[in-house]
């Protein structure tokens, strides 16, 4: 069953998708965390797209920015194109396993906070995503001279926890908005599991 009868206006969802946009080219093309730049809000972005956006051309126009954003940091921005390989195809799969899966939570439960929906739909298009980008790169680019799938495990318990601390920090904030912005509006529903 859904409880997702009502959607953001037009104004609305274009206002949550150039915030999206902007979030991700202010997050994406350092590529690293440090004190003065926050880590990447890639993987939140598509997530939150699939929850707030109806049009399905805005995952279009989200991957066609992230591409251009590595485009423009490695030709002038000075990053490393070291994970531009042919598996940098595979990000279509692991972002739209994030889109999909934002889109899933929203058909159920856009306007009634239920924290675990929300952490368990999190953790699993997390994981497939991490599989596709990373175990695409790790495999298929080039950039190892062996591979195996217990060095490949190695790697997805070092980098998956911070992957998942930043998708999970940054859909944690555009939920509190959300519930702040539902309560200021009267439209709040009680939180449930």
């Amino acid at each position: 069953m859904t409880d997702n009868t009502f959607r953001y206006s037009a104004a609305t969802q274009w206002l949550i998708g150039l915030t999206l946009a902007l979030l991700m080219a202010a997050t994406r093309s350092h590529h690293f965390a440090s004190l003065d730049t926050l880590p990447s809000a890639s993987w939140a972005v598509f997530f939150l797209a699939g929850l707030y956006l109806t049009p399905r051309w805005a995952v279009v126009g989200l991957l066609a920015e992230a591409a251009l954003l590595d485009y423009v940091a490695i030709t002038w921005g000075g990053v490393s194109s070291f994970c531009v390989t042919p598996a940098y195809l595979f990000l279509l799969p692991a972002y739209g396993t994030l889109w999909l899966a934002g889109r899933w939570y929203g058909q159920r439960h856009l306007h009634a906070i239920k924290p675990l929906p929300l952490l368990g739909s999190l953790t699993l298009a997390g994981v497939v995503c991490e599989l596709w980008s990373g175990g695409s790169f790790y495999f298929l680019g080039g950039r190892f001279g062996e591979t195996s799938l217990a060095v490949f495990g190695q790697r997805l318990l070092t980098y998956l926890p911070s992957e998942l601390f930043d998708l999970f920090f940054y859909v944690a904030i555009a939920v509190l908005l959300q519930w702040l912005v539902a309560r200021a509006a009267g439209r709040l529903r009680p939180v449930s599991a």
